[in-house]
C-alpha cells in the first residue's frame, strides 16, 4: 500500500512526529521538547498548549522535512504520556488548569484517606489491576473538581471533560468534535473495569467523578476520527491508539504471553503479556489492559519505575555534572561494576514494588574519593537495580522471561545495557528501531487501515539489533543487588 504511516509520540518531556514507512522503517522524526513545571515539592505540571504546541509542531515539521504531504498519510496513530490529567471547557476547548502529571504525588494524603474506608483498595485493585496511588488520574481529577472554583457544578452540568493526554490531543486534532479513548489509556484512570472493559459505577462513586466527564472508550485499533485539514494541509484519518507503554510492548512485538519489554525513558517501565488472563500480581505489580482489537482485551503485568532517564536529566540540569547524556559510557566504563556509591532516585517516591509515594530520593556510600563519575554511574545502575526489583517481583508472581526487549532512549549506552543483562540474569534483546512506542502507534493504526493484516504481520515488522548475555558471576551480582536493598531500605518511609 503506497503512502506513509505518522505517529504522534507525546511524552513527558517532549513531544515528537515519526514518519513510518508502511513496513515499519523510520522515515523521518522531529521532537520538541517542553518545560516542567514544578509549583510544590512533588507536584509535577505541564501546561496544557505546550503538549499541543509542540505536538503540532513536530508533525508539522516532520511534514516538511520530507516534502510528504499529509494527503500521503495513510493512517495517524497517537500514543502518550499516561495517567496526565486534563480538564477542559467542551465549548470553548480552554484547559481549567495545567495538566497533572503523572508524577505528581499531590493526592498522596487523599489516598491514605480512601484507603482508610473499608473495602475502598480492595475494590480498586479487583476492578481496575492497579493499586490506589496518586499515580492513577482518578484522584487527579478529584483534585482538579475539589480545587478550581465551580468545576464540579459544571462538570455535573455536562459542560467539562476530562482526558489523559491522548484524549486531549484528539480533541484539538478532530477540532472538539471527538471525545474518545482507547482501552489501554482507560485502564489507568482508577475508573475503568478492566473485566467488563466498561467506566465502572462504583468506582465512580468511590471517587465521586460525574460520569458526564468521561470519553468513550475504544479498541486500540479503531476509528478515532480525522484531524481538520487546516492541521496539516489534509484530512488525517487517526486509527490507532495506545499508552506509551502498551504501544512499546505492541512496536516490541511482545505479542504472545509470556514476552516481556522495558522501556527507558523518562521512567522506566517493565510489561509482561499474559494473553487473555488478567492475572492479579500479589507481589505489587499493577494488572493492566495491554491492548483491545477486535473488542478482545489482552493483558499485561506491569511494574513502574518513576526515575530512570530522569535521573540523568536531573544530574545533567541539577546538578550540572555532565551536559549531555552521551557522556554517562565513558564515565560509566572508567568507574566500573564495583561502585561504592549508590543513588536512590526517589525523587517523587518509590514505583512497584514498594509504592511509597513519602520515600525521598538519596546518595549513599560518598567517601572523599568521589567524583562525578561515580554518581553518574550510580544513576545507571539504580535504572538497572529498579528493573531487578521488577523482574523479580513478576518471578515472584510465577512468571519470569528469559530475554527482555528493551527500547528507549537509554538503551544506546552499551555499558548500561550490559550491566543490565548482568544484574538480572537474562538475556537483554535491543531492536532496530528503538523508537518502539512510536512505531506501536503507527502499526496499530495500520492494522486499522488495512496496512497489515493481523497480530503476525505486525510480528514481522520487530528487527533484531544486539543482544547482551550475562557475564558476571551469580555472587557478584547478589552482592551488588544487596547493596541496593539496604539503601532502599534507608529512604523508605516505612516497613
Amino acid at each position: 500500500m503506497a503512502g506513509y504511516l505518522l505517529s504522534l509520540d507525546q511524552g513527558t518531556t517532549s513531544s515528537r512526529a515519526i514518519l513510518f514507512t508502511p513496513d515499519g522503517a523510520v522515515l523521518a522524526s522531529q521532537q520538541q521538547e517542553f518545560a516542567q513545571i514544578f509549583p510544590q515539592p512533588g507536584w509535577v505540571e505541564h501546561d496544557p498548549q505546550a503538549i499541543w504546541d509542540s505536538t503540532l509542531n513536530s508533525a508539522r515539521r516532520v511534514l516538511q522535512q520530507t516534502g510528504i504531504g499529509a494527503d500521503e498519510i495513510i493512517a495517524a496513530g497517537i500514543t502518550n504520556q499516561r495517567e496526565t490529567t486534563l480538564l477542559w471547557d467542551r465549548h470553548t476547548g480552554e484547559p481549567l488548569y495545567n495538566a497533572i502529571v503523572w508524577q505528581d504525588r499531590r493526592t498522596a494524603e487523599l489516598c491514605q484517606r480512601l484507603q482508610r474506608q473499608s473495602g475502598a483498595e480492595a475494590l480498586v485493585r479487583e476492578r481496575t489491576g492497579l493499586l490506589l496511588d496518586p499515580y492513577f488520574s482518578a484522584t487527579k481529577l478529584m483534585w482538579l473538581l475539589e480545587h478550581i472554583p465551580g468545576a464540579r457544578e459544571r462538570a455535573e452540568r455536562g459542560e467539562l471533560a476530562f482526558g489523559t493526554v491522548d484524549t486531549f490531543l484528539l480533541w484539538r486534532l478532530s477540532g472538539g468534535k471527538v471525545h474518545a479513548t482507547d482501552a489501554t489509556n482507560a485502564a489507568r484512570t482508577m475508573l475503568f473495569n478492566i473485566h467488563t472493559q466498561q467506566w465502572d459505577a462504583d468506582l465512580l462513586r468511590l471517587f465521586d467523578i460525574p460520569a458526564e466527564l468521561l470519553p468513550d472508550v475504544k479498541d486500540s485499533a479503531a476509528e478515532f476520527g480525522t484531524m481538520e485539514a487546516s492541521l496539516l494541509g489534509a484530512a488525517v484519518p487517526v486509527r490507532g491508539m495506545a499508552g506509551d507503554q502498551q504501544a512499546a510492548l505492541i512496536g516490541q512485538a511482545c505479542l504472545q504471553p509470556g514476552m516481556a519489554k522495558s522501556t527507558y525513558g523518562t521512567g522506566c517501565f517493565m510489561v509482561l503479556n499474559t494473553g487473555t488472563r488478567a492475572l492479579q500480581s500479589e507481589h505489587r505489580l499493577l494488572t493492566t489492559v495491554a491492548y483491545r482489537l477486535q473488542g478482545q482485551p489482552v493483558y499485561a503485568l506491569e511494574g513502574s519505575i518513576f526515575m530512570a532517564g530522569a535521573t540523568l536529566q536531573w544530574i545533567r540540569d541539577g546538578l550540572r555534572l555532565i551536559s549531555s547524556a552521551g557522556e554517562c559510557q565513558s564515565l560509566a566504563e572508567a568507574t566500573g561494576y564495583n561502585n561504592p556509591v549508590y543513588m536512590v532516585p526517589a525523587f517523587t517516591g518509590l514505583g512497584a514494588p514498594y509504592w511509597d509515594p513519602q520515600a525521598r530520593g538519596a546518595i549513599m556510600g560518598l567517601s572523599r574519593d568521589t567524583g562525578i563519575k561515580e554518581i553518574v554511574t550510580a544513576g545507571l545502575q539504580a535504572v538497572c537495580y529498579q528493573s531487578r526489583d521488577l523482574l523479580q517481583a513478576m518471578a515472584q508472581d510465577g512468571v519470569q522471561p528469559q530475554v527482555l526487549r528493551v527500547d528507549g532512549g537509554m538503551v544506546v549506552n552499551d555499558w548500561l545495557m550490559q550491566f543490565l543483562a548482568d544484574i538480572l540474569g537474562i538475556t537483554i534483546a535491543r531492536p532496530r528501531v528503538t523508537e518502539t512506542t512510536a512505531l506501536g502507534a503507527a502499526l496499530l493504526a495500520g492494522l486499522q487501515a488495512g496496512v497489515f493484516q493481523d497480530t503476525d504481520d505486525l510480528q514481522r515488522v520487530w528487527q533484531h539489533d544486539r543482544t547482551y548475555q550475562p557475564q558476571l558471576a551469580a555472587a557478584q551480582r547478589e552482592a551488588l543487588y544487596q547493596g541496593w536493598q539496604q539503601a532502599v531500605q534507608r529512604v523508605r518511609s516505612s516497613d
